[in-house]
């Protein structure tokens, strides 16, 4: 069995998030938490693995690059959850009222 490099960790992460972007865009927001708790594991093996082993130079481009699609991704995810966070919120307001 081959062991994984820290790059693939990276392309793991990467590709978790772009199943959420997609699932976020769909509004499916139980496969986005899934995916996220998927991109948990992979983030706590990347950094467990990165204790012992470091990324080679000729890597660390890629990893750049890697991190702002990453980014990207986040923030788009972020875009088309804020409209429904803010109708749990406006929920969560309003049946506090009513327990009052």
């Amino acid at each position: 069995m081959q062991q994984q490099s820290l790059l693939d960790f990276y392309k793991a992460i990467e590709g978790a998030s772009q199943r959420m972007l997609l699932a976020a865009q769909r509004e499916d927001w139980e496969q986005v938490m899934q995916l996220e708790g998927a991109c948990a594991v992979l983030i706590e093996q990347l950094h467990h693995h990165s204790q012992v082993e470091s990324l080679p130079s000729e890597d660390r481009s890629e990893k750049g690059k890697i991190m702002l699609r990453i980014l990207r991704n986040d923030a788009l995810i972020r875009n088309l959850a804020e409209p429904r966070l803010s109708d749990i919120n406006r929920m969560l307001e309003g049946g506090s009222r009513l327990l009052h």
